[in-house]
């Protein structure tokens, strides 16, 4: 059974004077004609009392529509391959992005694009960093090396020749990416920074020759959906071996 509001039940108590329009309602009594009259006049009259705020709602929406839209763009000056480059991008793009979409530099591949395959390893600054990750505006006046700027003319860099000789590759999509992180990984390396697998991080003196775990567990962030991982490895054994190492010491971490 449905339950009779308040207002249901007190009209429905008042007496009925459908049947007789013309009779008028026994002083002081209410009936059932003169309570729904009344009714409808209040109804209308809070929704009338409502139309100001409505129309100021409404007002402020449109005020907000005809305000002036937010910067969408943003000054960034860098140098990318020995060129300095001076861009207006969007606060949300990324390194990658600026780099393949603004500047036409499509070597710097888009893999996994969450920083997980390291196919868009680029050098900002001289180290290796997943682009895909990076804002550009982040990188406001860094020096960034692609794969198109590792080259000197016709002159590959090493590291580019050791991956031909050695087979480095096969559908070729992570080789740009592998050879940035490469040559940033020899620069760590002839820093000092140690791995997860080196075995003394205390040593000191010229640097050691890196074993192929070594150059496995420092090139682990980028991932080879083809194998070619034996060939990458034994390339970048043949540039590591090939580096002065008189020139290369490890700090002192005592």
């Amino acid at each position: 059974m449905t339950s009779l509001l308040p207002d249901e039940r007190q009209a429905d108590d008042l007496p009925d004077d459908a049947n007789s329009p013309l009779l008028p309602a026994p002083a002081g009594q209410l009936t059932r004609r003169a309570f729904l009259a009344e009714s409808g006049t209040t109804g209308i009259a809070g929704i009338l009392a409502s139309a100001p705020m409505a129309a100021s709602v409404a007002s402020a929406a449109q005020a907000n529509a005809d305000a002036a839209p937010p910067s969408s763009s943003m000054a960034l000056a860098l140098r990318v391959n020995g060129k300095p480059h001076a861009q207006q991008v969007d606060p949300r793009t990324t390194l990658l992005d600026l780099l393949r979409e603004q500047m036409a530099l499509p070597g710097t591949k888009k893999g996994c694009d969450h920083g997980q395959c390291g196919a868009c390893t680029v050098l900002a600054n001289g180290r290796r960093i997943n682009s895909c990750l990076a804002l550009a505006l982040s990188h406001d006046g860094a020096e960034i090396t692609t794969i198109e700027g590792l080259a000197r003319g016709s002159e590959l860099h090493p590291m580019q020749a050791a991956f031909i000789k050695h087979d480095g590759f096969q559908c070729g999509y992570c080789t740009s990416g592998q050879i940035c992180s490469a040559v940033g990984m020899l620069r760590e390396a002839e820093q000092g920074a140690p791995s997860h697998v080196t075995a003394d991080v205390r040593r000191t003196g010229p640097m050691a020759p890196l074993s192929d775990a070594e150059i496995r567990e420092r090139m682990s962030g980028n991932i080879c959906r083809c194998g070619a991982y034996p060939g990458i490895v034994a390339a970048v054994r043949e540039v590591s071996l090939a580096m002065p190492r008189a020139a290369s010491s490890r700090r002192s971490r005592a």
